[in-house]
């Protein structure tokens, strides 16, 4: 009888362990702006079904020739957050992972990237249809100080124009290796997508930025990661320079590695953290 109870209490212990644990899924948004429908992968901490309480948002961008899922397939993000959450260094939070990827192969050409471009506005429907879809259908708190965005790459670049544009909506901005400028030397990418980067580049952004607009930009917590063998160094150093020069407060890592997923898993822990430092303000 002892066995079979220690047996049944075992069992049990198992199946509350297996439910009590972080999950990912994917969400689609239908857009007017766009015409089509969007995917996006949402990360949903331990307890977001049982706890019926609201939680803040990460929302987390891909870099180019990638998609929504890259983070979740090759970045391992849920298990470095479980992780992190799990220490006590970082709060329980919802991570959306937005889709961005090109209509060609490998996701690059036509349509790439998180900014307009003629017949394709992505950035409107980034904050016009995106964040109030995702943020009515999940309990996600929506205000600026529980919203924070990152992203590699460019996503690294989508993350400090949305944040220079829009610091009203976000709390803290984290690029990771951002493509910050236009892109250095010659890449495999079409015409449109270049000259997207070229016309929105925080490095020029920031540089031409009236004085009046700044204090909204040093609203926002920003956090700024590069490796020292990253072909994206130099745009890199360039904004944190004229961040430094324009007196905006910023943090900035820049360590040993280069333009990699083992660099950025290095990096998600310590962005997890800073974001949930200001969740708690």
């Amino acid at each position: 009888m002892k066995k079979l109870l220690t047996t049944t209490l075992l069992a049990l212990a198992a199946v509350l362990t297996a439910g009590a644990q972080s999950r990912t899924e994917v969400y689609t948004v239908p857009s007017k702006i766009l015409g089509v429908e969007k995917n996006c992968t949402v990360y949903l901490p331990d307890g977001y079904g049982r706890s019926g309480e609201s939680y803040p948002v990460l929302y987390l961008l891909h870099g180019a020739s990638g998609c929504h899922t890259d983070w979740t397939l090759k970045g391992y993000m849920r298990r470095i957050t479980d992780e992190t959450v799990a220490s006590g260094m970082a709060r329980p939070m919802i991570v959306v992972m937005p889709d961005a990827a090109g209509e060609g192969e490998n996701y690059t050409g036509r349509h790439m990237g998180y900014f307009n471009v003629p017949g394709w506005n992505y950035e409107q429907f980034f904050f016009e249809e995106f964040i109030p879809a995702v943020e009515k259908h999940y309990r996600i708190t929506g205000d600026k100080a529980h919203r924070a965005i990152s992203g590699l790459s460019m996503g690294g670049g989508g993350t400090a124009v949305y944040a220079l544009r829009h610091p009203e909506v976000f709390g803290s901005a984290c690029p990771m290796s951002g493509l910050l400028d236009a892109l250095p030397g010659p890449r495999n990418y079409d015409d449109a997508f270049q000259q997207s980067v070229a016309d929105n580049s925080p490095v020029v952004m920031l540089r031409e930025m009236p004085d009046d607009k700044l204090d909204g930009v040093r609203s926002v917590r920003w956090w700024v990661d590069c490796g020292d063998d990253d072909f994206l160094w130099k745009s890199n150093v360039d904004f944190y320079t004229l961040m430094r020069e324009r007196n905006i407060p910023l943090q900035y890592r820049m360590r040993d590695g280069g333009h990699t997923w083992r660099y950025w898993e290095t990096v998600l822990p310590d962005v997890l953290v800073f974001v949930s430092a200001g969740f708690d303000k």
